[in-house]
């Protein structure tokens, strides 16, 4: 292919700070159109970034022949959508995390990147565990941890403990779907090196139950969570425990601990990225990572790169890791909401169905 012209909907903050650099740095790619919920943002972003070509509208930018790809940059709520008519157009997608609201719509994407099997399909992956992740492999792989027995899942911050801060979009069943916290981004970096789970038992809470619009200004009911707790469990019989809240200080963090017979691995994602580990009652000490295994953001060079090689991109996520994100996040809402355990994988859902 000569140059691979890519077109933006939903040109937010995650695009501007690593979609927009990532596809410029790579050569003979142009960012040749945008389209963003309102026509005066998608205006503002054109002349900010330099783009030629402006669509009120979504559908009129991914049917566009000017157009080869398409960055799928909204929150949730268009994922599905965008994708379904990038495909049936012959676009190839990226698509930003999360997937879907819900598993219906993250199994339709899929069915759909199926029947255009000729497309690159990829979604913007977790970049949790992208620095050290092949170490933990490494070590899983050699038997570090003896028997995996047990692993903890954190993500804790204080983001949502004043009521007065505004609705966030995060918080919207409408826009985020079945989404809630940091869990999709977490466990998606988890199953890296971990089995799907065939058990979760969650519970979730909202501690304040109204907050601020944003947009108008009123009072309107929060639907996802601020708290999130979960417990899983492993075909090995492996347990785990995930601790997720927005409404807490001086909590736990972002990291994923990995604890077995032998040895333990911890990860902390933030506020540095580092990896510790320690066999039998050593101590945790840091493991370096050298150059060679150090993993890196790269994720518009290898769709890219995916695109002119007519091949899937290992180092991006599927539409088939999505879905299991999707699985496991659909078993948690409906384990919260029945206040029972759920059993995975679950039933296939009605693909024609829209069940938010």
């Amino acid at each position: 292919m000569g140059t691979i012209r890519v077109g933006i909907v939903g040109l937010g903050a995650n695009s501007r700070l690593r979609h927009l650099p990532g596809f410029r740095a790579c050569p003979d790619v142009e960012i040749t159109a945008v389209c963003n919920r309102r026509p005066e943002s998608t205006q503002q972003a054109a002349r900010e970034f330099d783009i030629p070509r402006t669509f009120e509208h979504w559908q009129d930018l991914v049917t566009d022949d000017a157009v080869d790809a398409v960055l799928v940059g909204t929150w949730p709520y268009l994922h599905c959508a965008v994708t379904l008519k990038a495909l049936a157009s012959g676009k190839h997608v990226l698509t930003e995390a999360r997937m879907a609201r819900n598993l219906t719509e993250a199994k339709r994407m899929q069915v759909a990147a199926a029947e255009h099997n000729d497309l690159v399909t990829q979604i913007v992956p977790s970049p949790l565990g992208l620095r050290a992740g092949r170490v933990v492999e490494r070590m899983l792989n050699d038997g570090y941890l003896g028997e995996l027995r047990e692993f903890i899942v954190t993500g804790t911050n204080a983001d949502l403990v004043d009521p007065k801060t505004p609705l966030h979009w995060r918080q919207s069943t409408e826009l985020s779907g079945w989404n809630s916290l940091a869990l999709g981004i977490l466990h998606e970096t988890l199953i890296r090196w971990l089995p799907n789970p065939i058990g979760v038992f969650a519970s979730t809470h909202v501690y304040t139950p109204n907050r601020t619009d944003p947009d108008t200004g009123c009072q309107v009911r929060v639907h996802r969570p601020d708290s999130v707790h979960i417990l899983t469990r492993l075909p090995s019989g492996a347990r785990g425990i995930y601790h997720l809240s927005g409404g807490i200080h001086h909590g736990p963090g972002l990291g994923i601990q990995l604890f077995g017979s032998e040895g333990a691995i911890r990860y902390d994602f933030a506020p540095t990225d580092q990896l510790f580990a320690a066999r039998g009652g050593e101590d945790l000490r840091e493991i370096d990572i050298s150059e060679e295994e150090q993993g890196t953001w790269q994720v518009e060079a290898d769709f890219i790169e995916a695109i002119r090689t007519s091949s899937a991109s290992p180092n991006l996520t599927d539409f088939a890791t999505g879905v299991r994100y999707m699985e496991f996040t659909e078993a948690v809402e409906i384990s919260a909401q029945s206040g029972q355990p759920v059993s995975l994988p679950l039933p296939d859902p009605p693909l024609h169905s829209d069940s938010m």
